[in-house]
């Protein structure tokens, strides 16, 4: 009797090994702290899942400065990205490459591959770059359409109070450029600045003129700029460089796992301008969890079953 449960006992240890080596490995997946982030992560989270993979869920893991360590440091193995950060990541920010979306995603590959062994799968034909947002009341009594509108209307003494997170307050990319570019410059008590890069919130305040907010940090994808009633004001001198959405995941990881790319670069192909603000807008500004709104978007487009 002994021998016989001894056998047992063996074969339910070698069975337990068998599945424990079929089964796929932990991913760790991060997130920046905004809508987009929770969106692109969740959709991450959930193609794995689905997959087979095992998934740590650690989105809305901080600021870029925050995710971008961790990727580099092995915390998390993936998270969505933005393109044009690559002129940041590598000192090029007086580099006409980032203009183009096709050129910019070609660069920072090969960066990131070269210096961290990162690798960035195909990103999402969206440009979510940095913009100013101001009400459309304000827009049309004083006429800004454009940065070069607004930026008139700073030096001729006019009221602005600005909202945005301390990357766009402080990122050589973002609102130093603007102001370099156009010829303006706000001083500190003429700024909120927030420490997590939530639109959202930036963009309610300027709607709602909370604390005097009567501009705001948004982004090109955004979904409730004209619900909310505000205007993008236009970059005519193209200071922006192109941001694309796309997963970025450790080489070793990649490398281990091929099937990843296969996995996620349908899904990030499929996310265009319209649809990322249209999936952004029921997160924002109708209560969704973004879980929810990605499960949504995945099934009914056929990536999940």
């Amino acid at each position: 009797m002994k021998k016989a449960l001894t056998m047992v006992a063996i074969l339910v240890l070698m069975l337990a090994l068998i599945v424990a080596g079929c089964a796929k490995p932990g991913i760790t997946v991060g997130s920046k702290i905004d809508t987009e982030g929770a969106l692109l992560s969740q959709m991450i989270i959930l193609m794995l899942e689905a997959n087979g993979f095992n998934v740590i869920d650690k989105s809305g893991t901080g600021p870029t400065q925050v995710v971008r360590k961790a990727v580099l440091s092995g915390e998390i193995d993936i998270y969505p990205e933005y393109t044009g950060n690559g002129a940041f990541f590598f000192d090029e920010t007086e580099s006409d490459v980032w203009n183009d979306a096709q050129k910019g995603w070609e660069r920072v590959r090969q960066l990131d591959m070269e210096a961290n062994n990162i690798v960035w799968l195909q990103p999402a034909p969206a440009n979510n770059t940095w913009a100013i947002a101001i009400p459309k009341e304000l827009s049309e009594k004083e006429g800004i359409r454009s940065l070069d509108d607004f930026a008139a209307y700073v030096n001729r003494g006019g009221y602005v109070k600005l909202i945005g997170s301390e990357e766009f307050v402080t990122s050589p990319v973002a609102l130093p450029a603007f102001q370099e570019a156009y010829g303006f410059t706000l001083s500190q008590d003429q700024l909120i600045t927030l420490s997590g890069g939530n639109t959202a919130q930036t963009e309610k305040a300027a709607a709602e003129g909370t604390d005097g907010v009567n501009a705001a940090m948004a982004y090109g994808t955004d979904g409730g700029l004209a619900a909310l009633g505000l205007v993008v004001l236009s970059d005519p001198r193209g200071v922006q460089p192109v941001y694309e959405p796309a997963p970025i995941v450790r080489g070793e990881v990649l490398e281990k796992n091929p099937e990843i790319a296969d996995i996620l670069n349908p899904v990030f192909a499929s996310l265009d301008l319209e649809t990322l603000q249209t999936l952004n807008a029921k997160i924002a500004f109708e209560g969704q969890a973004a879980a929810d709104v990605a499960r949504e978007y995945l099934t009914a487009n056929g990536f999940l079953k």
